[in-house]
């Protein structure tokens, strides 16, 4: 009888041991979840959605916009009362509002800072209070390759805030879509649609990247790309004096050596690598200091690989570019280098560079068009504005010598390609009214520089007739007088505003 009152005892004991411990597991679980929600909650609450309205410049007919367009993307608030989005979301727009997470109202933004190259740009609010109740998000470290991130946005499908989970699969040096430039860039499998570029991926409350653009060649689903932690901090830092320098380029170009051959025949032992110098361009900060055939070793403290990658940790491998593009302008660059085998060390200072070291200059954003029409002939440089006017497939569409010219390096004689885009019809141009996209390499035997060179050239004109040639042989000749005197006519005749661009003849 004893033992069986004892037994009870303890059993009933015990129960109360296991209700008390399932009751402080609940009571751990319902706090842990409390404290989750509220950390999603603040992350929620500094994501912003941006609605811009875009009116982009007719590079065909560059007096005209395009038809305006409504879009909008994502952003997270960081300190200093900004907003970080995608330079693409916020390009040549006319009109930038920001809505917060469960307000219906939008707010009036204004553009702060804009990096094309890095497609970021900081957006903010002037109303009082906006910012009141918004978390501002701190920038953290580049994860683990594997490691599991979220990325928050609006995409498109709704209105809601949307939050998608996926893993960090690569990083390497990518092709950035917006404008082009070759810099870092982290790849992740979580969903991205439009209306979450600019938004943020996050690992512990932080920003770890900034969505920018999703695979789009048709061969893999669910690839998306974030701008990285390092060009997130170096765009930042370039914006404390709201001056924008960009990234420091040193004015060499390179190829990779991985040819046993090659090393020998460049003066390297078996246990060295690097990268050939190719072209080094006048007036650079390596111009005077290095040569075509030197051999690239190390940038800073980072050896180079015969396939011109760096080590960034152990699991990170990418283009050694990336040790230059982390400097800023003003910085010093030190160079360790080869030539005929024999090792040097230089100290390059970082400079910015030209607008382009190609005959045909980058994607240009918020900027107006050049142009000029004599003789009604339109003149305008090429540029990859011009040549993506083509559409999404101008690699095939757009003209074959308009495409090849990319491939040219500029010159102290040639800076920039004029091109005769097309001819507006009428009696001083008679028999070239077909003309279209034809490149004009001299203009009465004298060599073209560039468009403001061209121009100053047909202004100034006392002969009797322009004689625009290629480097074919092939001509135009517009007779002078008949030129200028029928240039009211023609722009009248065409709807056109005037027959050049503003600024391009400072007063």
């Amino acid at each position: 009888m004893i033992f069986s009152q004892s037994r009870t005892l303890i059993s009933s004991i015990n129960i109360r041991l296991i209700l008390f411990f399932l009751s402080v597991v609940a009571c751990s679980i319902s706090t842990s979840a409390s404290a989750q929600n509220n950390e999603l909650s603040a992350i929620e609450d500094s994501v912003i959605k941006i609605y811009t309205t875009q009116a982009a410049p007719d590079y065909f007919t560059p007096w005209r916009l395009l038809t305006p367009r409504q879009s909008s993307g994502s952003g997270s608030v960081i300190e200093g009362n900004k907003i970080l989005t995608n330079a693409h979301v916020v390009a040549n727009a006319s009109y930038v509002q920001a809505q917060k997470h469960n307000d219906p109202q939008r707010y009036q933004a204004r553009v702060v800072f804009v990096s094309h190259e890095a497609d970021l740009a900081i957006i903010t609010v002037d109303e009082p209070g906006f910012f009141s109740d918004l978390k501002s998000l701190s920038i953290g470290k580049l994860p683990d390759p594997l490691q599991e991130v979220s990325v928050y946005g609006y995409p498109i499908g709704g209105k809601t805030l949307s939050i998608t989970k996926g893993i960090l699969s690569r990083v390497e040096q990518q092709i950035y879509a917006h404008a082009g430039a070759y810099l870092l860039a982290g790849q992740i499998d979580a969903a991205i649609n439009p209306g979450n570029s600019g938004g943020p991926v996050i690992v512990d409350q932080q920003i770890v990247g900034v969505v920018m653009q999703a695979n789009s060649g048709g061969r893999a689903e669910n690839l998306g790309y974030f701008v990285p932690p390092s060009i997130i901090r170096h765009v930042l830092k370039d914006s404390e004096d709201s001056v924008y320098d960009g990234f420091p380029d040193l004015g060499f170009r390179t190829q990779t050596l991985d040819s046993p051959s090659a090393k020998a025949a460049y003066g390297l032992r078996k246990n060295q690598n690097g990268v050939l110098i190719i072209k080094v361009f006048d007036g650079s900060p390596t111009d005077g200091t290095f040569e075509e055939n030197d051999v690239i070793m190390k940038i800073d403290n980072f050896d180079i690989a015969e396939d011109g990658t760096i080590q960034l940790s152990d699991d990170v491998l990418t283009d050694y570019k990336h040790a230059i593009d982390m400097h800023h302008i003003g910085d010093e660059v030190l160079v360790t280098y080869s030539r005929n085998g024999k090792e040097a060390v230089a100290k390059i200072k970082a400079d910015a560079p030209p607008e382009s070291y190609s005959l045909v200059k980058g994607e240009q954003f918020d900027q107006i068009p050049k142009y000029y029409i004599y003789g009604g002939v339109l003149f305008v440089p090429l540029n990859m504005n011009l040549i993506k006017r083509w559409g999404n497939d101008w690699g095939r569409s757009a003209p074959v010598t308009l495409l090849q010219a990319r491939n040219e390096w500029v010159s102290p004689e040639k800076h920039e390609v004029v091109v005769a885009l097309q001819v507006l019809a009428a009696d001083v141009n008679l028999g070239y009214h077909d003309w279209r996209n034809w490149i004009v390499d001299d203009v009465n035997g004298e060599q073209i520089r560039d468009f403001e060179h061209f121009s100053q050239i047909v202004r100034n004109n006392t002969q009797e007739n322009i004689v625009l040639e290629n480097k074919n042989g092939y001509q135009m000749v517009i007779n002078h007088r008949a030129a200028i005197s029928s240039e009211a006519e023609i722009l009248a005749q065409y709807r056109i505003p005037a027959a050049f661009s503003t600024g391009l003849f400072p007063e």
